[in-house]
C-alpha cells in the first residue's frame, strides 16, 4: 500500500476510534463482556478494519496495560527501590489519579483482577529486575518484597476507590506510604 499523508491520518484517526470505544466500553462493562462486533459497531468500522490493527481484544488491552506501565516507569525510572518506597507510593497514587476512570476500573474491577496483576509483574519486573538491580539482596527476598509492596499499595487503592475516596488524596499518599514503609507500627507512633 502506499503511504500518503491522508492514508496515515485515516490509519491514526481509526486506530484513535477504536481505543476510545474500546476504553469507553471498559468503564461500562467486564472485559469479558465485550465482543469485537459491538466494539466495531460502537467504533463505526467493520471487523475486517479491527483486524487491521490488532489481532483480538487481548491485544488491544495489552496496549492499555503497557502504556498505564510505562507511564509510572517512568515517572519512578529514577527512583532507587527499595530505598525510595515513600516516593514510589507517592507516584503510584498521582499517576493513578491522574489516569481517570479507565485506570480505576482496571485496577479495581474484580473481573480485572488479573489485568492488575500483569501490569504489578510487569512494572516490578521492569524497575526491580531479575538482573542484579538490587544488589546485596536475595533474588527471593526480593520477590517477597516486591510483593508485599505491589499487592499491598494496590489492595489500599482498591479500598480507597470502593470507599468513594472519602480520604483526601494527600491523607491516603501519607497512611499507605507509613503501612508500607515501617508498617502497622508507625500507627501507634501517631
Amino acid at each position: 500500500m502506499n503511504n500518503t499523508g491522508k492514508e496515515d491520518l485515516r490509519v491514526i484517526r481509526t486506530r484513535e476510534a477504536i481505543r476510545k470505544t474500546f476504553e469507553e466500553m471498559i468503564c461500562e462493562m467486564n472485559y469479558e463482556q465485550i465482543s469485537i462486533k459491538q466494539l466495531t459497531e460502537r467504533a463505526r468500522i467493520n471487523r475486517k478494519t479491527f483486524y487491521l490493527h490488532y489481532n483480538s481484544l487481548d491485544d488491544l488491552l495489552r496496549e492499555l496495560q503497557n502504556e498505564m506501565a510505562k507511564n509510572f516507569i517512568k515517572r519512578t525510572h529514577d527512583l532507587e527501590r527499595p530505598r525510595d518506597m515513600d516516593k514510589i507510593t507517592r507516584e503510584f497514587f498521582l499517576v493513578s489519579e491522574g489516569a481517570g476512570q479507565l485506570h480505576e476500573r482496571l485496577m479495581c474491577s474484580g473481573s480485572y483482577h488479573y489485568i492488575s496483576r500483569r501490569i504489578t509483574n510487569e512494572i516490578m519486573s521492569e524497575t526491580w529486575g531479575a538482573d542484579g538491580k538490587q544488589k546485596n539482596i536475595n533474588p527471593y527476598v526480593q520477590n517477597v518484597i516486591m510483593t508485599f509492596v505491589s499487592q499491598s499499595t494496590i489492595e489500599i487503592y482498591k479500598q480507597w476507590i470502593a470507599d468513594g475516596k472519602k480520604i483526601p488524596l494527600e491523607e491516603i499518599i501519607s497512611l499507605t506510604t507509613k503501612l508500607i514503609c515501617n508498617g502497622v507500627n508507625s500507627l501507634a507512633s501517631k
